[in-house]
């Protein structure tokens, strides 16, 4: 079982939302859709459903073209992020509506329709109102209904978007040993990192429309492929600093210098312009051993329980620190922060990455 986007774009007017994408998903995969809004995601979902029809391409279901069979013909069931149930029909019902749609016997039904309220831990909820469950409780009785039909795509946009951090954080630990039991493929689209890296699967990462990237998601996450792709799996976005390799030195910012050695750079590496990229976490305000030292400006803080971003100006390029604590920190003021070579990434002109970051397994 697969699923086969083959030179798949969708032209809107003079305006492209997705550009031609080939991917193909296999059977009893997880995969993420990560972007930010209005990258392509909702609108890759519905050409891989069939809601739309792209301008150019095929899509293929196990290797048979389906581009043109409407979303009802399809083997696909949806998860939308503002999740629906039919709020006079009990839980028990709501589940089976697809079942019953479908024409399937009454005992059928009623043991497909149980075995899922086992699987999203429903079954002591069967009898009640999708009103009288908690938010939780209500995606996972649509979650319910969507997995019931056993389709074999499942497409979640952003199903957890709406519900608080204790629910959103139960169901993510929830779907991968979900989707594991089911079989399905799965796509699953956020705008979170963190949350992707959490379902782990495959990752596609989207940008203006175009995939960047596609591929197990912990490489994605360390060895991304262009400065786009670590731009969208980071958050906050990962920082960026232009250079200038002029045999062993490094010209940056206001005509700064540093050696290539203090980044560690091959020796050999062609002079010329990249750009080296650090993660906001990386960014530390205490000096470590053979770390290098920026000086910035002090832009805005922001205190997020154990943590505080710090927002910066260097040379006028606006960098994001990640750093433990509640810090009290004046704003203005000149602010050092320290980065360890270690956790750099360096890309090239055009952005293609040159160099991972020599430890981006612990990145």
């Amino acid at each position: 079982m697969t699923l086969t986007l083959d030179g798949v774009s969708k032209v809107v007017g003079e305006a492209t939302h997705i550009h031609p994408t080939d991917l193909t998903l296999q059977k009893g995969s997880m995969n993420v859709l990560l972007g930010p809004t209005l990258a392509g995601k909702t609108t890759l979902m519905r050409l891989m459903a069939g809601l739309d029809q792209p301008t150019e391409g095929r899509v293929l279901w196990n290797d048979a073209d389906v581009t043109g069979r409407r979303v009802q013909d399809r083997d696909v069931a949806m998860v939308y992020q503002q999740f629906i149930n039919y709020p006079t029909l009990s839980v028990y019902d709501n589940i089976a509506s697809p079942l019953r749609l479908k024409g399937v016997v009454r005992d059928e039904i009623d043991e497909r329709v149980r075995r899922t309220a086992d699987l999203m831990k429903l079954a002591p909820m069967l009898d009640r109102r999708p009103l009288e469950l908690s938010g939780g409780q209500q995606q996972r009785c649509a979650l319910a209904r969507a997995l019931v039909k056993g389709a074999g795509l499942v497409l979640l946009d952003e199903p957890l978007a709406n519900l608080d951090y204790k629910l959103r954080e139960e169901l993510r630990a929830e779907i991968p040993r979900i989707f594991e039991e089911s079989g399905s493929i799965f796509v699953y689209a956020t705008t979170e990192p963190e949350e992707a890296l959490l379902l782990g699967g495959h990752s596609a990462t989207l940008w203006q429309g175009r995939v960047t990237q596609f591929g197990p998601t912990p490489q994605v996450y360390r060895r991304p492929a262009d400065a786009t792709t670590a731009r969208v799996f980071s958050e906050p976005p990962m920082n960026f600093l232009e250079i200038e390799k002029r045999g062993g030195d490094l010209v940056y910012g206001d005509q700064r210098t540093m050696t290539a050695e203090e980044l560690g750079l091959d020796p050999d590496l062609a002079d010329g312009h990249y750009t080296a990229g650090f993660r906001p976490a990386h960014l530390a305000l205490s000096p470590r051993e053979a770390a290098i030292r920026f000086d910035t400006t002090l832009k805005v803080t922001e205190i997020t329980g154990s943590e505080t971003f710090v927002h910066l100006d260097h040379d006028g390029d606006r960098w994001v620190g990640l750093v433990h604590g509640v810090r009290e920190l004046e704003t203005g003021a000149p602010l050092a922060v320290h980065l360890e070579r270690r956790h750099v990434y360096l890309f090239d002109a055009d952005g293609a990455l040159v160099r991972p970051a020599p430890y981006s397994e612990a990145a």
